[in-house]
This record gives C-alpha cells, sequence and structure tokens, in this order.
C-alpha cells in the first residue's frame, strides 16, 4: 500500500521557520522525483520545489527561491522541506507528491500538512 505521510505543519510568525517532513512507503522511494506542492484557499494547487531522485538537482518557485529548502534521504524514505523566512502569503495546505514516469505515470499525493504563517 502506498502512503505518504505528512508532518511538520503548524503556526508561526512572519519571519519563522518550519521543517516539513514526507515519510514514504509502499514504493521505491529511490527512484521517484519527489515534490512539494501547496494550496491556499481559492488557489489552484502550485508547485513549490522539486528534487530529482539522486537529490543532485532541485528546483523552486520563484517565490520561495532562496528561503525554502527541498531535501532527501533516501535510506529513510523521506522528503523535507526547510521553510525560512516564512511569510504570510506562504500560508496554505502543503502537500508531499511522488512522480515516476516509465511509460505509465506513478502519481503519490500525501493527504498534506496545514501551514499558517500569521501575528
Amino acid at each position: 500500500q502506498v502512503r505518504l505521510v505528512e508532518s511538520g505543519g503548524g503556526l508561526v510568525q512572519p519571519g519563522g521557520s518550519l521543517r516539513l517532513s514526507c515519510v514514504a512507503s509502499g514504493f521505491t522511494f529511490s527512484n521517484y522525483d519527489m515534490r512539494w506542492y501547496r494550496q491556499a484557499p481559492g488557489n489552484e494547487r502550485e508547485l513549490v520545489a522539486a528534487i530529482m531522485p539522486g537529490g543532485g538537482y532541485t528546483n523552486y518557485a520563484g517565490s520561495v527561491k532562496g528561503r525554502f529548502t527541498i531535501s532527501r534521504d533516501n535510506a529513510k524514505n523521506t522528503v523535507y522541506l526547510q521553510m525560512n523566512s516564512l511569510k504570510p502569503e506562504d500560508t496554505a495546505v502543503y502537500y508531499c507528491n511522488a512522480l515516476l514516469t516509465m511509460g505509465i505515470r506513478y502519481n503519490y499525493w500525501g493527504q498534506g500538512t496545514q501551514v499558517t504563517v500569521s501575528s
């Protein structure tokens, strides 16, 4: 059974930091691109950050570049999102995503974790 379980969300003041974690099971984690998305109320889900299977290539949305860092530990089947200098506009539900395209597209989602940035 495929599972992606996010944790680490919560309420933080502007300028603060949070570290999200996503633990994967039920598939070969090290073969998958891993991504973090977010969705704020009334908005479409947007890609925040992505990391390739080996961890050597990452990509970020312009709005978070320089503040967020994605990383992964393939030995622990875990992907992280370190979020620094948080802003109120970062408030959203953050989702972990695993993607592999090998003829067939394998696309898995976590249940999401709420991040609220407010004073």
